[in-house]
Formats: structure tokens, sequence, C-alpha cells
């Protein structure tokens, strides 16, 4: 049989793109080479599905040309997001901007995307694994690794990237689009917690602290974040860390120190630290200096701060030099930590990078190189942060798409 387009991929962006496309009469095939369509959804918000968020703003997508991803929202933004959900019965839970299924079940945006798949009568073929694509006089021949053959007039590859590879993400994708004159920026991991250099991070891993971090990338200071940090056996995570990723990673792939600078009391300028500081010491003198940050700091933080510092958590308070005080003032403010990489896609959110978006029109989302190839969702050199923006960029891509393969 030949379809007017078959999806290669059964993922968020996938299964939105074969909807449009289905809705506007064409005859639509899904290929899907794991057991189930949409399996990466289902660990999205911790299982409740952050699908979209209110707040949409240039700064919460990333790229070699993140003014790309504006171009493409507009054309299916989140009004037109939640109204699409709401059609097939997700009724939409709003919580400081972040949008969720009122069930707060990912599975139920999952099972709502194929219930209208089925009623739109699209095929679906479940375990198959696309090796090829080529190019024909009326459209394309897709070879699957199952030895099986499929014909349409158009394509849409919507195989993600490299992120959470057991559930489906594997790079497959790439390598098709690379074999037709596609450039790839190399993927790497993003949303993912960061690996550091330091022998005291064992003694602390657990510890949550809310805090302010700044990302350098040699001299320059590239972004900021602030919120709750969690020290591990290995390096830092937390949300902070993970809206900090894409940057730091790339960094360090670029061999630049890369240093993370925590203050640990954001709300406080300096001055107002030292004068907490010496008022502590001008009531406590007694104490040690490590008793003297009970109740200040947490206790295995401290301990690995006067570790730093090179100051004897067993002296005198009031015996303290006026150069340790300033030691301890500076790195309250300023706790180093030297990021030397991340954890693997295996941990990673998403992945950034992919095929650069100059090669692909954001009008349609077709390829710039393949006339009647479309590209959508993580496959493109486009990420969002924390907070419901890669789903949105998954359903407008595809949404966009979908719409164009009939004009």
């Amino acid at each position: 049989m030949r379809y007017d387009c078959i999806v290669i991929g059964g993922g968020a962006s996938g299964m939105v793109a074969a909807i449009f496309a289905a809705r506007r009469g064409q005859r639509i095939a899904i290929i899907e080479h794991r057991e189930r369509l949409g399996k990466k959804i289902l660990a999205t918000g911790n299982g409740k599905c952050n699908y979209t968020n209110q707040v949409q703003t240039p700064d919460c997508y990333r790229g070699t040309h993140p003014e790309f991803a504006m171009a493409v929202l507009r054309q299916f933004d989140v009004e037109q997001t939640i109204a699409f959900f709401q059609s097939l019965g997700i009724y939409p839970k709003l919580r400081n901007g972040y949008v969720y299924p009122n069930s707060e079940q990912a599975a139920a945006v999952a099972d709502v995307l194929a219930m209208e798949l089925k009623n739109l009568k699209v095929d679906v073929f479940l375990k198959e694994h696309v090796l090829n694509i080529e190019r024909e006089d009326q459209g394309f021949l897709l070879r699957t690794e199952e030895k099986k053959e499929y014909r349409c007039n158009k394509v849409i590859i919507a195989t993600g990237g490299l992120a959470a590879p057991k559930q489906g993400s594997d790079g497959s994708g790439l390598k098709i689009l690379r074999k037709l004159g596609h450039t790839i920026i190399e993927p790497f991991p993003a949303l993912v917690q960061l690996k550091a250099e330091g022998k005291f991070f064992k003694q602390i891993s657990g510890v949550r602290i809310d805090a302010k971090g700044e990302l350098f990338s040699g001299s320059k200071k590239v972004t900021e974040e602030i919120g709750e940090f969690l020290f591990t056996d290995y390096g830092i995570s937390g949300i902070p860390v993970f809206q900090m990723s894409r940057y730091a990673v790339a960094s360090v792939m670029q061999r630049k120190d890369t240093q993370l600078l925590l203050d640990f009391f954001p709300h406080m300028s300096e001055n107002e630290l030292q004068n907490l500081w010496q008022e502590r010491i001008k009531y406590g003198g007694y104490k040690t200096v490590v008793e003297l940050f009970t109740g200040l700091l947490n206790n295995k933080l401290s301990n690995t701060l006067l570790a730093v510092a090179k100051i004897n958590p067993d002296v005198s308070a009031k015996k303290l030099s006026k150069q340790e005080n300033l030691n301890i003032i500076s790195l309250l403010k300023k706790f180093p930590i030297s990021v030397t990489g991340s954890n693997g896609f295996e941990n990673a959110q998403i992945s950034a990078g992919g095929v650069s978006t100059e090669e692909v029109n954001p009008e349609t989302m077709e390829s710039n190189l393949v006339k009647g190839l479309y590209l959508t969702g993580e496959i493109l050199d486009i990420d969002g942060t924390c907070g419901g923006y890669n789903l949105q960029w998954a359903w407008s891509t595809g949404a966009v798409a979908g719409q164009h393969i009939v004009k």
C-alpha cells in the first residue's frame, strides 16, 4: 500500500503530526520501533506530564539559532495546544503557568492521542525500525530492519534525539538524515546532572540548599539560575542545574574551564552577610568555628566549606583572623564547583544539538534539501528549558508539519 505520508517515530511530535495530516484527508501511517506509541511521554513531569507552559519567551528555547523556535511556535501556540488537547479529552490543570492534565496522569496524554489516531484510521506499525529512506520519482521508499518496504509521497521524521534511549531515542533518524545530506550539530545531553571535580562531594551527597548559581565558561558568565541545588556523590543536580546544563556541557566539550559559583545567601549582599557573621561571633565567640555555623548552614556543608578554606573547624570562633573571616564570607557567596562533564544520555531528559535549523523551513518544517521530507521535535537543533517547553516544541513542530504536507 502507498501512503500520502509516513511518520517515522510514534512519540509526541510524530503522533500530533499524523493527526493533523490525517484530519486533512491524507492516508497516513506511523512506523514506531518500540512496542507502544508515546512511551517517552509517560515519564514526563514525574508521570504527571507537564505538557506545556503558559509562559512562552524566546529564552525558553536554546540552540545554534534559537530564534527558529519562536517562528514555529507562532503558528501553533500554547492556547492552540491547550484547546487541541481539551478537544481530545484532556482537561487542563494550571499551576503557576505549568499545564498538566487534570488527572495528573501522563498516560492520559499518550492515550488520547492514540485514540484519535485510531479514530482517524491512521495505520500504526509497531516494533519496526526504519533503516533507510530512498528517494524515488514519485516520493520515497522506506526499508526496515524487518525486511519490509513502504512507499509514500512524503515523510515526516520524528524519531527524537539521543536522550533516554530505553524509551526509544536511539539517534537512528539522525543517521538517516546525515545520509540525505543534512548537517548534524553533534548531540549532547541536556537537562541533566553535572559531574564535578572534588573529593568532598561524597561527604555532602544528599544535601539540598536554596542558592543562586552562576555558570562561567572561561572568564565569561554564561547564565545564572536560582533554586534548590542538590549535591551528589559525583557532582550536583537539581532544577537550576538542569536549566544550566546544556551550557555547561557545551563549555566542557569546547575544553573551556567551566565553573559554577554558588551563592548560599543570594538574598543578602556581601556586606550584610559580613555583618551577620560578625554578630554571630559577638554572641557566640565561645563556640568553635564549626559550631558557629550551627543553625546557619547544613553541618556537612559547613565542614566542607571550612576544609576548602583550610580553616581548622575546632578553632575558637573569636580567634579567627580577619583574612579567615573574609575567606568564609567569600566562599558563602561564591562557592566554586569545577564542572568536568555530565551524566550520559540515559540520565538526560533531552539531547541538545541535532539537525541544523538552517536547513529547515520554520513555516512548514520541510527540509530545504529534500523536497517532501519534514522534520519535527527533538531531532532538530532546538531544546527547551524545564517546564513543559520540550513537549510544546514537539506539539508545535508536529502540528505545523502535519498541516503543511497537504499544502
